[in-house]
């Protein structure tokens, strides 16, 4: 087929569209195509070469979209490839405008959607301008600052765009990446985030095998190392994961994961966060940093198979472990995650067997035969997901996600699945009680349909299920449940669609080949006809019961409701399905059953009306020629009976007969046109009496048969939609239909039979039109012209007349047609546009309807406007034949949209993903080819702007701002849609509007006011007039919008005009993007060598190097920003336009331009207006302005090791190391003079060296080489404004006094704007205007008011951060005043100021060296607990010098080591807010000792060693045995308290730091803490009561979040050897933590402990030791964990433990002593007692584990447990505890669990599960 086609086109295509060789008129479309490929090329080529992006190669890169869209890739490989480059180079241009990076970076994803297409050969991409444009975009150092306007969507744009090139690097891409990435790998930094997501991102992974040593092998092993030795969750783990999934995906067989597997396991287990245990804590940052779904699913899916399939046995013990949760009695936030591991693991293992198996071959390596997945694998992965799909059926979350991984497990395995949901489905449809029963499992059923019928040799009795399952979904029919009644037509219709209804028993009398199941089939057939008449009889109750008597009373509405609508369409669809599929001999029992049903009754036409009628044109539509011999005749006798009096004519009220036979006959005509043509004559005649009827109803009625008439006749669609091509009307001996049941569609021979106009059905719609239309538009002609008078009703009705027959020849009438309109935009390019052919050939010699009409309606629209304007109905009806003649050519936009829409979910829902190819459903794919064609319909004309269209335009602006606001609504709507058709038609449109905002205009109304604000508004999703991507349109809109303030139709009294200019600046600011100005392209990077390959054609190739104006934007850009302050100048303009006029100021601030200096006097002048919304403004703008005027800075590269001295190894060494010591704190090398300051190497950022270091590592050049202060002779106008306001006292005294103001009392915080602003002062002036600010700064900070604080703490920070180029001698003054400042101000602190002087040293230290802030960490150090201001004070100075240190992170550690010596003393403090904030400060210390690959120990404090001195001053605790107290003595220093207190004290502390330290450091240190866990394990209570003290708590809490903690392999024997200990302990609450400890830690680390064979043993015995015990507390909990542990097969049910158990029970017991009844009853149980019962207990965990169903082993079990009902206390209640739990878990499913029993069993059984009598 190619080769033909290579033929005609000159190339082989990459990959066109399949659907358009199916069309009609498929012969004409390769020569269409070719010509229009060829002006894609030449105009693009043309358009690049002459420089011009703006209009020339947007217009054409986005008709190259649009070519993509018509014919897919319907271009040579070499012109792909060009194509790529070109677009590649065009998104890449430095400095290129956003909208236009964005509408190139779509195309060049679309461009590279298909990766088959082309290899790694052919094209080669570069990522480093893709990186480049990525870091300027998501990491901009100006947007924060408002000197740059983002979309939303810009980010997801260029990940996808990154996803699409990144096939294409070059191989040596991803050494060079890691060079760039790899030293900002520093984890306690905001960089790790940044450069893992860039590896996620940017590393490619699809390599062929001799690359890989230069692909993933370079990083997998680093990376990997660092991902497992990682517990804590950082917010990048999840993007590793991403990673290692998509390496996993792309490289299945070449990456050995059978090391990692257990691990992966757990954190994948641990991510879905599920709640286990009794009471348990989240660490918060779990519930946000898990990882995605998507991911997970992939990474497994892409690890099973293999020759150990490992993946699979750990996927088992996953799905056992969480299948409790999917039960549909447990709920929770972590249900939805699970959900949707289940809908997509099935998916994902579809589409990689897919791959394996089905796929085309192409470049991509293939997955090796020995990773390829087996049957074997197939069918162990689809029995593990088994179980929780079935019972996540009825799940709270609906059915959704399960019937979706059914529907793939179906695909994979059916025999597997379909069963037991078909076990399900039977007794669903018999219950009348549960509903939601019934619409679960149909809407499972409906996805597995497919595989249901196509059975195969695994499944192949599934066929049989179809007609018993279709005879009892028919009660769903049901007209009072509207949800069973929808998904039952679902049903019906999807199990319809895939088999033919044809009765083929005799086929058993005449064939004898058959075999046993088609014999079956072939009887059970007979069924069919019953069933469809079964149907239409439910059918006719449905539509009995919801006629409009029946639902409504007649005061009501008379239109449909919404459900009422969606039950017709589900009627008529299902229906419609049926008969398409029926057989001859049944349709004609269902049409004579519909025909008697539709004419024996008269319906009212709303409701019930509707749906027999859409009953009769699904007949109708199935076999035209006998139904129209039925209906046709009946209906026109019908109605010239009726219509014989001459008066019923004028009556206002019709007969319902009349009525109803008219829409009977609208809707039955709806069918192929050649069909209708021996009717034609009654059919006009009907149509000449009916459509002058005066009753409303009557003639709209008429007018639809008029409007069904023309549309059968004129339209092109298929007529068939049979799911085998060329129906079942064949003898059985030639075709025997069941052989077809569930057969796809054949793409290749699809024999689509088409409805095209004949020449006689051509000539009928004109004779229509010359009949009916013409005598209108004479009419209506005659009236506008004033010649002819007409009542406004009848106006209305010839409107509705010329209106249908457009909506019914539409496609018959060619476009409006005329000269265009020039001069809006200057282009160098040609802008032409491309007709495409539709299969309609337009007769030239006829009256263009299209055209008179729009003559007529125009004039008739000025007369209606001049002399009636209250006639709006007439105007609504103009408004939508304008909106029908520009836009009708057979078909609406928003229609075609919601039918793809509703394609691409049938297809979804009923596709075959395993196999892949199209294989769909022949109606889906007739129904794709229909779409085809009308989205050429859609874009048929192309979108140039003529003079037609221009007046069209201004009546509809004149319309949209009339006198009526519903006229005005409805205008605009089609104005706007207008809008976005015609291609710069808003040039023309926009100052007509301004017009009317003109305030030197005095004839505006209100009315035409409001209108035209609408028009500027536009509507949701559309055109926005005010914000058009276009300097010339912004340049008059926003000063028109600021001066309508002054129009005199302009009144801020009337709410509506106040929010619609609220909405309207709301709109501009939500939407504006930065507007390029600069577009000049430097030569040389520039794709003209690519045009001109593409330029085939060379002749008219002119160079005239045309440059964007640069400097007429310029222009544009100050005349603007004059503009609006002029319109600010003005005394009258209302406050309200003062602040949207300041507003869209501020949006143009930008980077690569200044901002007019009277634009910068006047922000700083702001800073100070009355108004605080233009205070707030103009703060940010002068900040950005500052950074505007910002002088760069020179830098040089150094070599670290010059400096250092020390030459780094070559292999991979992190942390701290000789080599960066340099960059440490040292408190005795500090600079102290101007010479040593001058040469001191300062390293501001602080993730520098840590990891390694860069290729080049720039740094700032020493003072003298760097640009000097700023004095005011040398200033620019901006600089000398900024500089003169600042310096004047009276300025900053207001501004002082403004920014101590409080905003909102106790919402203000510390405000970033005001901080960048002063940084930005200080940075840019230097010390220039202290003296002026130094005496209120000491003001400021000896207040301790709230907003007297805040405003000095940001003016600090600012100083501190705007000083960092500073000259030593202005350093030393700074710190001289400032040292001083702090401590009064650190003395003065507040509850409410606390985080914001935290905040403020944070800002001050954040990427600063800490050599350069010596003073100020110096000055925090001194001594924070120094107790002078009571508890509180000593908290906050505290968390102040955290603020700092914590920004410093690895660089100080010579402060953290005096830190830790000067708080270890300390750690006994008694107040509660000093401990937690110390806990905090320790969690920072110790942060740093991290144990990660490749990484040296740290010079920072160690946790051992502190943990040491810690547990030497614990031991007078950790040595008795007496419970420990909390003893609070308050009075400080009473003489020396012992030790044990003081020992309390400190434990107090150490439990505040475990607490804190829980989420934040990446590892934990587990050997450390294991030393403290005896001592908190005796101390935390057992039950949950908030009532305990402080102690009690802590430790409770901090043994939940311990036990959370990730293990790594070699810490479980650890932890477990300590567990035993404690287990050995004398209180037995420390013997019943161990357990609820026990049970936490093993479901978080399952995998890890499931691979050590030991560790499983160790918690085995563990266990049933403690199940003996004394103390009955333990031994409950003990069966609990043990019932835990085996639910989530950690441990397993053997004979050993049944033994044992067993043996147990049968322990005597003592014979019980007669005693006199008054003496005690004694206590202590015996050890034979605890022994028996420990035996009861084991057996009760064994029957719980399993909640949901009943293995084998249980019936014997449950006979042993009832053997012990009448044993003594405490036996008894636990076996009665246990029944009673067994009855509650098996009562849903006991139907089946009841076959798991013999008879007798079940005897004892219900003796022993009914409640006994009380009086027995």
């Amino acid at each position: 087929m190619k080769k033909d086609q290579a033929g005609t086109l000159g190339f082989v295509p990459q990959k066109d569209i399949v659907y358009n060789k199916l069309l009609p008129y498929a012969d004409k479309l390769d020569n269409e195509s070719n010509v229009i490929l060829a002006r894609i090329k030449g105009n693009l080529a043309r358009a690049v070469q002459l420089r011009e992006l703006w209009p020339g190669v947007l217009f054409w890169t986005r008709k190259l979209s649009t070519y993509l869209r018509l014919y897919g890739r319907k271009f040579s490989k070499g012109d792909h490839v060009l194509f790529v480059k070109l677009v590649y180079e065009l998104v890449t241009i430095p400095k290129l405008d956003i909208s236009m990076m964005q509408s190139f970076a779509r195309l060049l994803i679309n461009l590279l959607k298909k990766k088959e297409l082309l290899s790694r050969d052919d094209l080669e991409l570069p990522w480093r301008p893709l990186y480049e444009l990525y870091e300027k975009i998501l990491y901009s150092k100006t947007e924060h600052l408002g000197l740059n306007w983002f979309p939303n969507s810009v980010e997801n744009v260029l990940k996808t765009l990154v996803k699409s090139c990144r096939l294409y690097f070059p191989e040596s891409a991803t050494q060079e990446m890691l060079d760039e990435w790899r030293p900002l790998l520093c984890p306690f930094d905001v960089t790790m985030q940044k450069a893992i997501s860039y590896f996620e991102l940017f590393l490619p992974t699809i390599m062929p095998p001799e690359q890989h040593h230069k692909g993933f092998k370079l990083w997998f092993d680093e990376l990997m190392g660092l991902w497992v030795s990682v517990q804590n969750l950082p917010s990048w783990e999840g993007n590793l994961v991403n990673l290692f999934a998509r390496l996993a995906n792309d490289n299945i067989g070449y990456v050995n994961w059978d090391l990692y597997i257990p691990k992966i396991f757990t954190r994948i287990l641990r991510s879905f966060n599920l709640p286990v245990g009794t009471s348990q804590m989240v660490v918060p940052r779990y519930l946000t940093n898990s990882y995605d779904i998507g991911h997970v699913v992939l990474w497994i899916s892409s690890m099973l198979g293999g020759p150990q399939n490992q993946a699979q046995i750990q996927l088992n013990g996953l799905f056992s472990s969480i299948a409790s949760f999917y039960h549909p009695s447990n709920n929770g936030r972590w249900l939805m995650k699970l959900m949707k591991l289940l809908q997509r693991l099935p998916a994902s293992m579809v589409r990689r067997l897919h791959r394996e198996r089905y796929k085309k071959p192409c470049w991509i390596t293939p997955v090796p035969a020995s990773h390829r997945l087996t049957d074997q694998d197939i069918t162990d992965f689809v029995e593990s997901m088994k179980q929780p799909v079935l019972l996540a059926v009825f799940s709270k979350t609906g059915s959704m996600d399960a019937a979706q991984a059914l529907q793939n497990l179906a695909l994979m395995r059916p025999e597997l699945v379909i069963p037991p949901v078909l076990e399900k489905t039977y007794p669903a449809m018999e219950t009348l009680t549960e509903p939601h029963q019934l619409t679960a499992t149909l809407s499972c059923m409906i996805g597995m349909a497919r595989s249901l019928l196509s059975g195969g040799h695994h499944y192949p009795e599934g066929p049989a299920h179809v007609l018993p399952l279709l005879m009892r979904a028919l009660p769903g029919v049901d007209p009072n449940d509207f949800s069973k009644c929808m998904i039952t037509f679902q049903f019906i219709a999807t199990f319809t669609t895939l088999v033919p209804l044809v009765d083929c028993s005799s086929a058993l009398h005449e064939q004898n080949d058959l075999t046993e199941m088609e014999r079956e089939l072939c009887s059970a057939s007979a069924e069919f006809e019953d069933f469809v008449l079964q149907f239409m009889d439910r059918c006719f109750a449905l539509i009995d019961s919801s006629t409009l008597e029946q639902t409504r009373e007649e005061t009501e509405t008379e239109k449909m409701t919404h459900l009422e609508s969606l039950v017709e369409l589900g009627l008529s669809s299902t229906f419609s399905t049926i008969l398409t599929q029926c057989s001859m001999e049944i349709f004609k029992v269902a049409l004579e059953k519909v025909f008697n049903f539709a004419t024996t009754n008269i319906f009212e036409t709303r409701v019930a009306g509707r749906m027999v009628a859409d009953m009769c044109r699904a007949a109708s539509k199935c076999h035209p020629a006998e139904s129209l011999r039925l209906f046709v005749p009946h209906c026109c006798n019908a109605i010239l009976h009726i219509t014989a009096n001459e008066d019923v004519l004028n009556e206002e009220e019709l007969d319902k007969e009349l009525l109803w036979n008219l829409q009977l006959l609208s809707e039955v005509t709806r069918v192929d046109g050649e069909k209708l043509l021996p009717y034609r004559t009654q059919l006009v005649q009907i149509l000449q009496l009916t459509l002058r009827l005066r009753c409303k109803q009557g003639y709209s009625l008429a007018c639809n048969l008029l409007h069904h008439i023309l549309r059968s006749t004129a339209l092109t669609y298929p007529t068939d939609y049979c799911s085998v091509p060329g129906g079942f009307n064949r003898p059985l001996n030639q075709y025997l239909p069941i052989k077809d049941w569930g057969r796809p569609g054949d793409l290749w021979n699809l024999q689509v039979q088409w409805h095209v106009p004949s020449a006689e059905e051509t000539a009928f719609v004109f004779y229509i039109l010359d009949l009916l239309l013409q005598p209108e538009l004479r009419r209506l002609q005659k009236y506008a012209q004033g010649e002819q008078d007409m009542s406004r009703d009848d106006v209305l009705q010839s409107l509705s007349i010329v209106q249908h027959c457009l909506l019914g020849a539409g496609c018959m009438l060619p476009s409006l047609d005329g000269p265009p309109v020039t001069g809006l935009v200057h282009s160098m390019v040609s802008m032409e546009e491309t007709k495409l052919y539709i299969g309609v050939n337009y007769d030239e010699s006829r009256e263009n309807y299209r055209e008179a009409i729009c003559k007529v309606m125009r004039q008739l629209l000025h007369y209606i406007l001049e002399h009636s304007e209250d006639d709006t109905k007439s105007l609504f009806a103009i408004i939508k034949i304008i909106n029908d003649l520009m836009h009708f050519k057979g078909s609406h936009k928003h229609e075609f949209d919601s039918r793809w829409k509703s394609f691409t979910l049938v297809k979804k829902s009923m596709e075959n993903r395993l196999h892949g190819k199209k294989q769909h459903i022949r109606a889906l794919l007739i129904d794709r080819v229909l779409l085809q064609h009308e989205m050429r319909t859609l874009l048929v004309e192309g979108c140039e702007y003529k003079t037609v269209h221009q007046d069209l335009l201004r009546d509809l602006l004149r319309l949209s701002t009339s006198t009526y606001s519903q006229v005005r609504s409805k205008a605009q709507s089609v104005l706007f849609t207008a809008l976005g058709t015609y291609n710069f038609c808003c040039r023309d449109i926009t100052p007509r509007v301004l017009e009317l905002l003109d305030p030197t205009r005095t004839d505006v109304t209100q009315q035409q006011f409001k209108g035209a604000l609408y028009c500027l508004l536009g509507n949701h999703g559309g055109v926005c007039m005010a914000n058009l991507h276009d300097w010339d349109c912004i340049a008059l809109t926003w000063p028109a919008m600021v001066r309508s303030g002054l129009s005199p139709a302009m009144s801020l009294e009337k709410p509506s005009i106040v929010r619609l200019f609220d909405d309207l600046a709301d709109k501009v600011h939500r939407q504006y993007e930065t507007i390029g100005i600069d577009f000049t392209v430097r030569t040389t990077s520039f794709p003209t060598r690519i045009s001109k390959k593409l330029l085939l054609f060379s002749e008219e190739c002119v160079f005239c190097f045309f440059m964007p104006p640069l400097f007429f934007l310029c222009r544009k850009y100050e005349k603007l920003v004059n503009d609006l302050l002029e319109c600010l100048d003005d005394r009258d303009l209302p406050w309200k336009f003062e602040h949207i006029a300041i507003g869209f100021l501020s949006l143009l601030l930008r980077d690569d331009h200044p901002l007019p200096a009277p634009a910068v006097c006047f922000f700083v002048q702001s800073l100070n207006h009355d108004a605080l919304i233009v205070r707030k403004v103009a703060i940010s703008a002068v900040a950005g302005i500052l950074k505007q005027l910002k002088k760069p800075r020179v830098k040089v590269a150094i070599t670290p090791s010059d400096i250092s001295g020390v030459v780094e190894r070559e292999d991979l060494v992190a942390g701290d190391r000789p080599g960066n010591s340099w960059l440490q704190y040292h408190a005795d090398s500090l600079p102290h003079t101007q010479q040593d300051w001058d040469i001191f190497r300062f390293v501001e950022k602080t993730h520098w060296g840590y990891y390694c270091w860069p290729k080049k590592l720039m740094l700032y050049a020493p003072y003298e080489e760097q640009p000097k202060d700023l004095i005011p002779e040398e200033m620019n106008e901006s600089e000398k404004i900024i500089h003169d306001h600042f310096s004047d006292p009276k300025f900053i005294n207001q501004l002082i006094e403004f920014l101590s103001l409080e905003d909102r009392k106790g919402k203000d915080k510390f405000n970033p704007r005001r901080f960048c602003l002063f940084k930005g002062l200080f940075r840019n002036y230097s010390d220039a205007f202290l003296p002026v600010l130094k005496p209120h700064m000491d003001r400021l900070a000896g207040d301790s008011h709230e907003s007297t604080q805040r405003c000095v703490a940001e003016i600090i920070a600012g100083l501190v951060r705007g000083s960092k180029h500073w000259s030593f001698k202005q350093v030393e003054a700074l710190w001289a005043f400032l040292i001083p400042l702090m401590r009064t101000a650190l003395s003065n602190i507040t509850v409410e100021t606390y985080t914001d002087w935290g905040t403020c040293v944070a800002t001050a230290c954040e990427s600063r060296d800490p050599r350069k802030l010596s003073w100020l960490l110096e000055m925090l150090m001194e001594c924070p607990l120094s107790g002078e201001g009571g508890s509180f004070v000593d908290a906050c100075h505290l968390y102040v010098l955290q603020g700092g240190l914590a920004q410093q992170e690895w660089r100080v550690p010579e402060l953290l080591h005096r830190l830790l010596i000067y708080l270890e003393p300390k750690l006994t403090q008694v107040y509660k807010n000093v401990r937690e904030r110390i806990g905090s400060v320790l969690t920072y210390i110790f942060m740093l000792d991290v144990t990660l690959p490749n990484t040296l120990p740290t010079k920072s404090p160690h946790i051992a060693e502190f943990t040491e001195r810690i547990v030497s001053c614990l031991k007078p605790l950790l040595e008795g045995e007496e419970e420990i107290q909390n003893h609070v003595v308050e009075e400080n220093g009473v003489g020396e308290q012992d030790e044990r207190t003081q020992a309390i004290k400190l434990l107090k502390t150490v439990l505040k730091w475990l607490m804190a330290s829980a989420g934040r450091s990446f590892t934990t240190p587990v050997v450390q803490q294991l030393q403290l866990l005896p001592l908190l394990f005796k101390i935390a209570p057992v039950e949950n009561d908030d009532s305990y003290d402080e102690l009690k708590r802590d430790a409770k809490t901090c043994l939940s979040l311990m036990s959370q903690g990730l293990l790594y392999p070699e810490q479980i024997p650890l932890v477990l050897k300590v567990l035993n200990e404690i287990a050995g302990s004398s209180s037995w609450h420390a013997r019943f933590s161990v357990l609820t400890y026990l049970q936490i830690m093993v479901f978080y680390n399952l995998f890890t402990m499931l691979s050590n064979e030991q560790a499983v043993q160790d918690v085995r015995a563990l266990v049933i030791r403690l199940l003996e015990d004394e103390q009955l507390e333990v031994r409950e909990m003990a069966a609990t964990t043990l019932s835990g542990f085996l639910q989530c097969n950690f441990l397993t049910m053997d004979v050993s433990m049944q033994t044992h158990f067993e043996a147990l029970c049968k322990t005597r017991l003592p014979k019980k002593r007669k005693r006199d009844l008054g003496s005690v009853v004694d206590t202590i149980p015996s050890v034979d007692l605890v022994r028996r019962h420990a035996g009861v207990l084991g057996l009760s965990a064994c029957i719980l584990s399993s909640p949901y169903d009943v293995p084998t082993w249980m019936p014997q079990l449950l006979m042993d447990l009832s053997a012990h009902l009448n044993d003594t206390q405490p036996i008894e209640m636990t076996v009665k505890k246990t029944l009673s739990n067994f009855r509650r878990t098996h009562h849903d499913n006991w139907l089946e669990h009841k076959q798991q029993f013999t008879d007798d069993q079940l005897v004892v059984l219900t003796d022993l599960l009914v409640s006994p009598c009380y009086y027995a």
